[in-house]
């Protein structure tokens, strides 16, 4: 018999700029608080909680000792339930959720987590490695370089200009701004503590990212970062967050079986190699083969969310793909939202799931690059 894994609740935390509200905030405590939340939501003693997987692209530090295990037992599950933690870069949230429900699909389990934590205040992005701890042999084969500087050759290559993508840029915080007044985001949010610029304790509701006061004007000022004369600048990139999300994925006829309503069910999971110096396009092939596997084409889809790591990424694959801009993004990304790397993921499924309900859509498409040249891919279908 065909096993579904579908999705039972979702939730995460605002997104904190990196050294705002967060800024004291110890990421266990970021990830087991969006635990427990996931718990009390949808009601499921978490004793019945077979296994659950954590994305953290950091893991060291404060993020290290296998972050998933210390956040499950911070927020009170029984010690019979297992964690772990993995890392595929920018992609770990997404693959949390692939392999948690991998799990599920096999049958080796009924129901899981899927989770993301990231702390870039308390540990920095390249905290667990850079460049000089590549072995020289391999940088003899292949040149790896910065991120943003594979998000220069990608404008390069796809014709992008820098009022384009500061363009762009500006439209993802206008439709971010434009959501939270709306009160989009309410239902997928978990309040939490943080803290003030006075330092003084507050409830956090909403991600801190958004900027009402961006213009083109302003953005057209910043100067380029990895390259003399570029076009990537600080507000053409995604912005470096603190926060978690989580997750509660279930064999369908288990979910039934406990009461609980299936809201949305994985279609198909793929992820893909890609070039290593592009590093970033991979969302192309990756976005074309879960598509095939689920066998429907981009007019199928009712919403995208590609992840905002930088303007070009998103640019490029709408050039190359040529989706319904109106599908894409409609809430903004993590150029205004943030980018909590290893959250990122399971956060932007959140979202998908709870826009997808909102519209009454059925179908959405979440891709997310990563470095070293690869990409991962998710289809949903939303449950009535």
């Amino acid at each position: 018999m065909t096993r579904e894994a579908v999705i039972v609740e979702a939730v995460r935390t605002p997104a904190g700029r990196r050294k705002g509200v967060f800024r004291e905030t110890h990421p266990v405590h970021l990830a087991s608080g969006i635990l427990k939340e996931l718990s009390n939501r949808s009601g499921l003693d978490p004793r019945w909680i077979e296994d659950v997987v954590m994305g953290c692209v950091s893991p060291i530090g404060e993020q290290g000792l296998n972050i998933g295990r210390l956040a499950a037992l911070d927020a009170g599950f029984p010690v019979t339930v297992p964690s772990v933690q993995l890392n595929r870069m920018c992609g770990s949230g997404l693959q949390a959720i692939q392999f948690a429900c991998q799990e599920i699909m096999s049958g080796d389990m009924d129901i899981t987590v899927a989770a993301g934590v990231e702390s870039m205040t308390k540990v920095p992005i390249l905290s667990d490695g850079n460049d000089e701890t590549i072995p020289a042999s391999l940088k003899e084969k292949y040149e790896f370089v910065h991120q943003g500087v594979s998000a220069e050759l990608i404008a390069e290559k796809y014709s992008l200009t820098r009022v384009e993508l500061d363009r762009f840029s500006f439209e993802s915080h206008q439709k971010a701004l434009a959501a939270q007044k709306e009160g989009r985001f309410a239902r997928e949010i978990h309040d939490i503590e943080g803290l003030d610029r006075e330092g003084n304790t507050v409830s956090v509701t909403k991600d801190e990212g958004p900027r009402p006061d961006t213009s083109l004007e302003a953005l057209a000022a910043l100067k380029p970062v990895f390259k003399e004369n570029g076009v990537i600048t600080a507000g053409n990139a995604s912005q470096m967050s603190d926060g978690a999300a989580a997750l509660l994925l279930m064999e369908k006829n288990k979910a039934l079986e406990l009461g609980l309503k299936p809201r949305a069910k994985i279609v198909a999971n793929t992820v893909v190699g890609s070039d290593p110096v592009l590093m970033l396009d991979g969302v192309i092939p990756a976005t074309r083969k879960v598509l095939d596997k689920a066998g429907l084409s981009m007019k199928d889809i009712d919403l995208f969310e590609i992840n905002e790591a930088f303007a070009p990424v998103v640019l490029a694959w709408m050039k190359e793909l040529g989706p319904d801009r109106e599908k894409v993004n409609v809430n903004g990304g993590a150029i205004a939202l943030g980018h909590p790397l290893g959250a990122t993921g399971v956060k932007l499924m959140t979202t998908l799931l709870h826009e997808l309900e909102r519209r009454n859509g059925r179908y959405g498409l979440l891709t997310i690059c990563i470095g070293h040249g690869m990409a991962v891919a998710t289809i949903i279908e939303r449950l009535n």
